[in-house]
C-alpha cells in the first residue's frame, strides 16, 4: 500500500480516482490548488504525486519544484488533458517521473504507478525525510550530523546558532522529521518580521475584538504547531513583553490568546535560531536570562560555508539539481575556472549565497557547462583578483609551508595528532581543522 497524494481540481476526477486507487489498497490524500499541494508536502510524507498540469493557482510543475525546493525526492506522475509533446517534455526535465494525459486509462495508470513505486528505493525514502538537509562530510558537518542524529528523537528544545544563510531552517526541519513528532506540523515563524505588536497574536492567537481590527477570533502559530514542532528563527528580535508570554508558554505548556481568560493546552517542542549570540543579549538586557535557560537545551552550532572544505563540491551538485528542476534546464556542471573561484571565494551568504549564485549561471548558461560569463559582478571581481594574484600570492605561499610542515611533523610522530599538535604548539581543533583544510590523507 502506497500514500498517494492527488492534486487536481476536477472534483468529480478526484473522486473517481480515489476509489479506483483505493480499492487497489492505496491510501489516498487530495488537494485541489497548487498551494494546499505544496502545504501537504511540508506536513506529510507521501510515497506518490498525482499531479495535475493545470491548476487554479499555478501548475503541477509548480508542486514538483517545491518538492525538490525542500530536498524531498518523491516520485511524480503529471496528468493533463492537453496532449502537447512540449508540455510533456517540460515535465520530465522537470524532474516528473511520467507523464499521463487525460481521459486516463485506468490500466497504464497503474502500470505507471506500480513503475514508479517499484524504482522508489529505501534509500530514496531515507533522503525524502531530510527535507532538504544535506549531510557533509567535513569534520564541521560529521559534528552537525551527529548532534542532529543525538537530539532528533527527544523532545529537548534546541538552540541553533550560525552566520546567516548557513541553513538553520532546514536543519530544523531535519530534527523535526527524524524526531518522534514527524507525522505532526512543523510551523516556521520568522520572529524578525513579527511586527511588535503583533506579534503576541501572531505566536498566541487572540479573540473577536481584542484590539482594533481582530474581527475575528484566530488561532496562532503555537495551537497551529500542536503536537508537532514550531521553530522560532531569530528568537532575539522578540520584544521583552512578549519574551516573558513565551516563556510562561513553556512553562505552563499552554497558552492564552490576546484578549482572552482562558488556558488554551499546548503540546510543543521548540526549536529557536540566531545569528547572535543571546549571552551578550543577555548581558545588554535585552533577551530574559530565564528564557534563554529554558531554550537553551541543546545547543547546535552550523558550520559556515567557509569552513566546510570538501562539502562545496556536494553542495554545487546539489543546487544545480535544484536549480535545472526549477527552471527547467539542463546544466550539468561549472567549468574548472568558476570551480577555482568558488573555492577561493569568502561565502559571507553562506549557502543560501551559493544556492543564489548557482541559479543565477544555470539560468544564464547556454551550455551543459556554465563558465565565468555566467557570473555575477560580485563573483567576477573574485575571477580578477584571482587572476591577478595567481602568480603571487604570499598567502598562498604561507599555506603552502604550513602544509608542507604539518605533514612532516604527522609522518615523525606516527600520524599521532595529539602528540602532532603539542610539537606544532597548537590545540588538536585547530589541528584537524589544518588537515581537512589542506587535505591532509
Amino acid at each position: 500500500m502506497a500514500k498517494i497524494l492527488i492534486v487536481e481540481d476536477d472534483l468529480t476526477f478526484c473522486t473517481i480516482l480515489e476509489g479506483f486507487l483505493g480499492k487497489k489498497g492505496h491510501e489516498i490524500s487530495i488537494q485541489h490548488t497548487t498551494s494546499k499541494g505544496i502545504a501537504a508536502l511540508v506536513h506529510n510524507t507521501y510515497d506518490l504525486l498525482l499531479l495535475d498540469y493545470r491548476l487554479p493557482d499555478g501548475n503541477g510543475l509548480d508542486v514538483l519544484s517545491s518538492m525538490f525546493e525542500n530536498g524531498l525526492q518523491i516520485p511524480a506522475i503529471i496528468m493533463t488533458s492537453f496532449n502537447d509533446v512540449r508540455t510533456a517534455v517540460r515535465a520530465i526535465r522537470s524532474g516528473a517521473f511520467d507523464y499521463i494525459t487525460k481521459p486516463v486509462n485506468p490500466d497504464e495508470l497503474l502500470m505507471v504507478i506500480t513503475d514508479a513505486l517499484g524504482r522508489y528505493t529505501k534509500s530514496t525514502k531515507k533522503t525524502h525525510t531530510l527535507t532538504g538537509f544535506i549531510s557533509g562530510n567535513s569534520l564541521g558537518s560529521q559534528k552537525l550530523n551527529e548532534h542532529i542524529e543525538l537530539v532528533s528523537p527527544t523532545d529537548m528544545s534546541v538552540i541553533l546558532q550560525g552566520e546567516s544563510g548557513t541553513g538553520k531552517e532546514y536543519a530544523s526541519r531535519a530534527i523535526h522529521m527524524k524526531s518522534k513528532r514527524a507525522n505532526k506540523p512543523f510551523i516556521a515563524v520568522d520572529c524578525g518580521a513579527l511586527s511588535k505588536d503583533l506579534a503576541a497574536s501572531e505566536l498566541f492567537g487572540h479573540v473577536k475584538g481584542a484590539f482594533t481590527g481582530a474581527l475575528s477570533d484566530k488561532k496562532g502559530q503555537f495551537e497551529a504547531a500542536d503536537g508537532g514542532t514550531l521553530f522560532l528563527d531569530e528568537i532575539g528580535n522578540l520584544s521583552y513583553e512578549v519574551q516573558v508570554k513565551l516563556l510562561r508558554a513553556l512553562q505552563e505548556r499552554s497558552i492564552q490568546p490576546v484578549g482572552s481568560t482562558r488556558q488554551v493546552p499546548v503540546d510543543v517542542r521548540i526549536i529557536t535560531a540566531t545569528n547572535d549570540d543571546l549571552l551578550s543579549s543577555i548581558n545588554n538586557g535585552n533577551f530574559r536570562e530565564d528564557l534563554y535557560h529554558r531554550l537553551n537545551e541543546f545547543k547546535i552550532q552550523l558550520p559556515a560555508l567557509r569552513d566546510r572544505g570538501k562539502d562545496l563540491a556536494m553542495f554545487i551538485e546539489h543546487f544545480i539539481t535544484l536549480s535545472n528542476a526549477e527552471l527547467g534546464r539542463n546544466v550539468k556542471t561549472l567549468s574548472p575556472e568558476v570551480l577555482a573561484i568558488f573555492e577561493r571565494y569568502d561565502w559571507p551568504g553562506n549557502l543560501r549565497e551559493l544556492k543564489n549564485v548557482i541559479k543565477r549561471m544555470v539560468l544564464l548558461s547556454k551550455t551543459e557547462i556554465a563558465d565565468t560569463d555566467c557570473l555575477s559582478e560580485e563573483m567576477t571581481l573574485a575571477l580578477n583578483d584571482f587572476r591577478w594574484s595567481s602568480d603571487l600570492d604570499l598567502k598562498a605561499l604561507n599555506e603552502s609551508n604550513e602544509r608542507a610542515l604539518i605533514e612532516k611533523t604527522l609522518i615523525t610522530v606516527k600520524y599521532n595528532k595529539s602528540m602532532a599538535a603539542r610539537l606544532l604548539n597548537i590545540d588538536r581543533k585547530t589541528l584537524y581543522s589544518k588537515i581537512e583544510k589542506y587535505k591532509i590523507e
